[in-house]
């Protein structure tokens, strides 16, 4: 790492953070409920066994694998239904996946389809609306479970949505900006979705300051299909420094499956390393750092069978990877949102792999220390770009280095995206770059992606290019990495 100025805290203060919460608040009547005090309380009171935090950090020290599914319906009820057979089927951590509506704060909308739930019994929303629910129907869903409530916003303004949950007794909140800058949003600014998440992790630090263990999950896996393992642990790393600045305490570095065993398993292993090696240099040296993986995001094959196998090779990769907590996917993922049934059924396949191989460690190989080498250069070298460029504001040099092109993810319907990179696969399925646009990988991480890519072109009689990407984003759904 290349020596720069020292960050600026930036921290909210008080004051200007509960003058944001006003205007956060009034986005809905329901942030009328909210009270920062009575949440205090019902998170305080809350069992050990339900705190993510804890939960987490236990596992972490055990040296296991937790799981947890993605889910949500309209109602109170569905969403009840379903974790509780989720929590019946093995699930260690419950989710509450936010539908489309709310994640573009268009609540009225959101509305109308939950009072059209409510009359007809099926779910007309993919997903919960919880800042509809409030705090007191958010709250019925915590103590209707025995497990800790983790909320999975999907947008780049979810402040009020944080605030419910965070109120209702959810320990454990996922996402941040830049993850959710790339993937969910066209035309918001970097700056605006870094200030949007600046105050979601002042509210988990102001609950952590009162003593209320918080866990904060880093997307990770952004667009979801051959995002080079590099560019994903600057997101990752880049957000947890954030993080680490309005005073959250625990961060849980996301990383989603590219298929490759070795790679993932690489990636893996190296993105606490750098994180906390960022964390610490910067004095964040309270900050526990965990990792979370997400089974494959990509296109699924549409056989149930075949499904399956994908979950499978999700659970192997994060038990050798040694990850935290893994997000499981269901056999229904090419035909939509799944039912609890199938949702469970991805929920037990990975428990029973998980626990086969808790014993039974990856060997550490020359294969496996090459791609941490890589993997090392290039997160590394996109990092401190932006701490550079920021000239001792973390904020501004992440704007800077996007706009600059020195940080971006392939397929990002963000304006803000450069859009200059294309990924390919190898010639054994790692994922590599056949454009580096203006990103700042060093010499050797450049040579060793051409050398990988020319191999896979001498191999199969064609120059890397749109076909082979198009054949390379649909490859897992038809039973292969390369054909």
């Amino acid at each position: 790492m290349t020596t720069t100025a020292p960050l600026t805290s930036a921290r909210l203060d008080e004051d200007e953070f509960l003058a944001l919460r006003a205007a956060v608040l009034a986005q809905w009547p329901t942030g009328a409920e909210v009270d920062l005090e009575s949440g205090l309380e019902v998170l305080r009171a809350l069992p050990e066994h339900k705190n993510a935090s804890l939960v987490l950090a236990r596992a972490q020290d055990d040296g296991r694998t937790l799981v947890q599914p993605r889910g949500g319906v309209a109602t109170v009820e569905g969403q009840v239904e379903l974790l509780v057979h989720l929590q019946e089927a093995g699930a260690d951590l419950l989710p509450s996946t936010l539908d489309s509506y709310t994640r573009t704060i268009r609540f009225e909308e959101a509305e109308a389809g939950l009072l059209r739930s409510l009359e007809s019994g099926e779910s007309f929303l993919n997903g919960f609306p919880a800042v509809n629910h409030g705090v007191a129907g958010c709250r019925r869903v915590v103590e209707a479970v025995d497990r800790p409530m983790i909320g999975r916003p999907g947008t780049p303004d979810a402040r009020l949505a944080a605030e419910i949950m965070f109120a209702a007794g959810y320990t454990d909140f996922e996402g941040g900006p830049l993850d959710y800058l790339f993937a969910y949003t066209q035309s918001t600014s970097p700056a605006d979705v870094i200030r949007n998440w600046d105050y979601i992790y002042r509210l988990v630090g102001w609950y952590e300051e009162r003593g209320v263990p918080m866990h904060q999950e880093q997307y990770g896996s952004i667009t979801g299909t051959l995002v080079p393992p590099g560019l994903a642990i600057a997101v990752t790393t880049l957000e947890a420094l954030l993080a680490a600045r309005q005073g959250v305490r625990h961060v849980g570095l996301g990383y989603g499956q590219e298929g490759h065993l070795v790679q993932d398993v690489a990636a893996l292993r190296v993105a606490p390393e750098i994180a906390r090696g960022y964390l610490d240099r910067y004095g964040f040296t309270d900050v526990r750092v965990g990792s979370v993986f997400d089974q494959w995001m990509g296109a699924f094959p549409a056989d149930e069978g075949a499904a399956m196998g994908v979950i499978g090779w999700g659970a192997v990769t994060a038990a050798y990877g040694r990850a935290v907590e893994v997000i499981t996917k269901s056999p229904h993922e090419a035909a939509g949102v799944p039912t609890k049934e199938a949702n469970a059924s991805g929920v037990r396949a990975t428990a029973q792999i998980l626990g086969m191989l808790r014993s039974q460690p990856f060997p550490d190989t020359a294969a496996l220390e090459e791609e941490m080498h890589i993997i090392r250069l290039e997160a590394t070298s996109v990092i401190d770009r932006a701490i550079e460029l920021g000239e001792g504001d973390l904020a501004a040099g992440i704007c800077r280095a996007i706009e600059a092109g020195a940080l971006e993810i392939p397929f990002s319907p963000s304006r803000a995206c450069a859009g200059k990179i294309m990924p390919v696969r190898d010639a054994e399925g790692a994922v590599r770059l056949w454009d580096f646009g203006d990103l700042p990988y060093p010499a050797e991480v450049k040579a060793y992606h051409q050398a990988r890519v020319t191999r896979r072109e001498s191999a199969e009689g064609r120059s890397a290019g749109y076909s082979m990407l198009v054949d390379d984003v649909n490859a897992i759904s038809l039973g292969h990495l390369v054909r």
